[in-house]
């Protein structure tokens, strides 16, 4: 995507997916339009929860833990996870610890009204 003149885009982070998406909700009410909220990976890739789980007969290790079974030498990576291992380590695979990033695109300016609405739901820009 390529901003026009007059434009610009905010990438913000958020710790959990509720409060990117409280963030969204309000930043729509104020007429904001161009808004997207996405998880990040550490594996480059999101987990398709739909086609790998245990209902549907995963197939491998980490499809039971992670949704992952899609024939990719990730699957190995995925397996080996803390997560999967039953080894718990606090906040492990979060990118950062804020795996949830929002992408707004707005005009110059509205720039400074649009980062106190991410940052008053606890994004970081």
């Amino acid at each position: 995507m390529q901003l026009k003149p007059g434009e610009r885009s905010i990438l913000s982070y958020f710790p959990t997916s509720n409060k990117a998406q409280q963030a969204g909700k309000e930043l729509l009410s104020a007429g904001f339009k161009e808004i997207q909220i996405d998880r990040i990976s550490r594996y480059g890739f999101n987990a398709d929860a739909n086609y790998d789980n245990p209902i549907n007969n995963a197939d491998t290790l980490s499809g039971l833990t992670h949704f992952s079974a899609d024939g990719e030498s990730r699957n190995t990576l995925l397996a080996a996870d803390p997560s999967a291992s039953g080894f718990g380590d606090r906040d492990h695979g979060t990118a950062g610890g804020q795996a949830f990033l929002l992408t707004l695109v707005t005009g110059d300016e509205r720039v400074d009204e649009a980062v106190e609405i991410i940052k008053n739901h606890g994004g970081t820009v």
